[in-house]
């Protein structure tokens, strides 16, 4: 038996041991299994076995969460008829997001970090290691908000449980960071393809954003964990549930043009719906309230918007397939809209005011207090301005005007410019409406939305600061690798310091019984007044007669001043523009701390660069 191998069953023995010990309450029958399987089976056919058990883990929550939220909204839509409808539009989206404040303050201890930004600062910053709360606390939140009424998408709450199963299962069974990472990438995309019922959708989600900036070679565990959950979508959830679309038709080339047009609008009303939804967090944010209060108000907003526009109520999937049955008047009945002769200039009218309120309904929803996600509320907007755009073409006069085709492409072109995914976009409406052959105007659309969103801001807007910050990966490769370090660790605490009143004897014996070449010189209070280095200290050291120079007069300023929060881009950006390889740092009232050396960070982000080619 090979050193491999012993240390394998070493593991497995001691894993056996402590089962026994602590007997079944302690430890899971299923785990005792799968240590076992981990220590029999290669890195690679362990990777595989993960990918099936987290797809299938993140999928049944994904499947879970859509099957209960459906149930709520369907109730409140279609079992109680109109005037009642106004009561429920009035309560229900302003108690969605009020219970979910409350259950994060009292149950979650206030911890609501949310969204897709959050995946990404656990990869970046956390080594992949998310809570376990986030297993649960995002489904219990999303189904309160979105199940409420909330206008907002499931997917990313599913996507950071998905993300939290993946994590938790590579840390039961100690598995590496990259490991960690691509098992936390699979619950994702299984939460994404079980939502959807798009497997490739779900890979391309994952290649995308998540593991942008991060380099992998195994794939394999992400494609087998979103076939697991898309299966279990098909599976179980019910024809109604599921994200399909039946009715479209065939590509016609003639039609171009109107794609072309149709990818410069959605772009536009991306930038659009990005901007307000920043200005809407800048208002909530800087309101002063109490988080509770911040939701009633924000409830409140919604609510009204509700009552005023109900397809602003909930995800808003329901409202896109009533555009490609052709069941719009449907949907403007159940509006005081309904009071007004419905004629197309109305329809008109009604479309557009529901597109300028999506973007409020939907920040209000997630800012002031509710969990959700922009999946939704960007599919919905692009569908309905696609079914716009049509509704106006044929106004105009044009006839044979691609209705259905455009209500789909519409969708992929806002959620391109919004989410800045147009691959995920394009597979996202091909698999969803079975129409692989509408993937020349789903590329057309999706990509002309896109470089309308990047000619804006590079980076999405919604990612833009964490990025600014370094606390997530983008894609240039070195900046990622030094905003992995951390600056605290390269200081050196045992820098050599001195009085600037002591004698210069003192000097000379700190250097002789010290190790180093470069010295501090600070006041009774450590707070820094120049820096002193061998060289200066040199024509003193082996004077033959009495040396009367005072510390005062020999020491000189630093070239620059570090501080510990400064991340080490920065840090060795001001190395080259001052030519030294050693700085002081020092704290927010300049007190001493030590000194950085330049060679320090270059031999770390070394070591980490061949970690992360490995």
């Amino acid at each position: 038996m090979n050193i491999h191998n012993k240390k394998k069953f070493l593991s497995f023995l001691k894993f056996k041991r402590d089962f026994q010990k602590y007997g079944l309450e302690k430890a899971r029958s299923y785990e005792l299994i799968l240590h076992w399987l981990n220590n029999r089976l290669s890195r690679n056919q362990f990777l595989v076995l993960s990918g099936i058990i987290v797809g299938c883990s993140a999928g049944l929550a994904g499947v879970i969460l859509k099957t209960l939220v459906h149930n709520i909204h369907h109730f409140i839509t279609t079992k109680v008829h109109f005037e009642y409808q106004i009561l429920f539009y009035i309560i229900f989206p302003f108690l969605g997001i009020v219970l979910t404040t409350s259950i994060v303050l009292t149950i979650f201890k206030g911890q609501d970090r949310k969204g897709i930004g959050a995946i990404l600062y656990e990869i970046a910053q956390n080594s992949s290691i998310v809570s376990s709360v986030k297993m649960y606390s995002q489904i219990v939140q999303s189904a309160v908000t979105v199940g409420l009424g909330g206008s907002a998408g499931l997917e990313s709450p599913i996507a950071v449980t998905g993300a939290a199963i993946g994590s938790n299962f590579a840390q039961t069974y100690r598995l590496s960071y990259k490991e960690r990472t691509l098992l936390l990438a699979a619950g994702a995309t299984a939460g994404i393809a079980s939502a959807f019922n798009a497997p490739i959708a779900g890979i391309m989600f994952a290649f995308e954003i998540l593991l942008t900036g991060v380099v992998f070679t195994d794939f394999i565990p992400l494609v087998v964990a979103a076939v697991c959950g898309s299966l279990l979508s098909r599976i179980l959830l019910q024809e109604d549930v599921l994200f399909r679309f039946y009715t479209r038709e065939a590509f016609n080339y003639k039609n171009v043009p109107y794609y072309l047009i149709l990818g410069i609008v959605t772009g536009l009303y991306a930038r659009y719906f990005v901007v307000i939804s920043q200005k809407a967090e800048h208002f909530i944010k800087g309101l002063k309230m109490s988080r509770l209060r911040k939701a009633m108000f924000g409830g409140a907003v919604l609510s009204l918007l509700c009552v005023l526009f109900p397809p602003l109520f909930g995800e808003g999937y329901d409202t896109v397939k009533a555009f490609t049955n052709g069941n719009t008047h449907n949907i403007i009945q159940n509006s005081f809209f309904r009071y007004f002769e419905i004629k197309d200039f109305t329809i008109i009218i009604f479309l557009i005011l529901v597109l300028l309120l999506k973007a409020f309904a939907t920040s209000f929803t997630i800012f002031s207090g509710g969990n959700g996600g922009n999946f939704a509320p960007s599919l919905f907007a692009g569908g309905t301005v696609g079914y716009l755009f049509a509704v106006v073409c044929q106004q105009i006069g044009f006839t044979d005007v691609p209705v259905t085709n455009l209500v789909l492409v519409g969708m992929a072109g806002a959620m391109s410019g919004v989410m800045y995914a147009p691959l995920t976009a394009i597979f996202l409406i091909a698999e969803s409406s079975f129409g692989y052959d509408l993937f020349i105007p789903l590329m057309i659309v999706s990509i002309i939305s896109y470089l309308i969103a990047k000619w804006f801001s590079p980076i999405s807007p919604e990612l833009k600061s964490l990025a600014d910050q370094g606390k997530i990966f983008t894609n240039k490769h070195d900046k990622n690798i030094l905003f992995s370090l951390k600056t605290e660790e390269f200081i050196d605490r045992y820098s050599q310091a001195i009085d600037e009143n002591a004698p210069i004897t003192e000097l000379f014996e700190l250097v002789k019984n010290g190790n180093k070449n470069i010295f501090a010189v600070v006041n009774e209070e450590k707070v820094l007044r120049g820096i002193l280095t061998l060289d200066d200290i040199r024509p003193y050291l082996f004077a033959n007669n009495e040396v009367s120079v005072t510390l005062i007069q020999m020491m000189k300023a630093p070239p620059a001043i570090i501080h510990p929060e400064d991340q080490p881009l920065d840090i060795l950006q001001t190395f080259d523009d001052t030519g030294v390889w050693n700085l002081p740092v020092v704290d927010a009232n300049n007190r001493f701390i030590g000194f950085i050396s330049k060679s320090t960070i270059l031999m770390s982000y070394r070591q980490l660069l061949k970690e992360y080619s490995e």
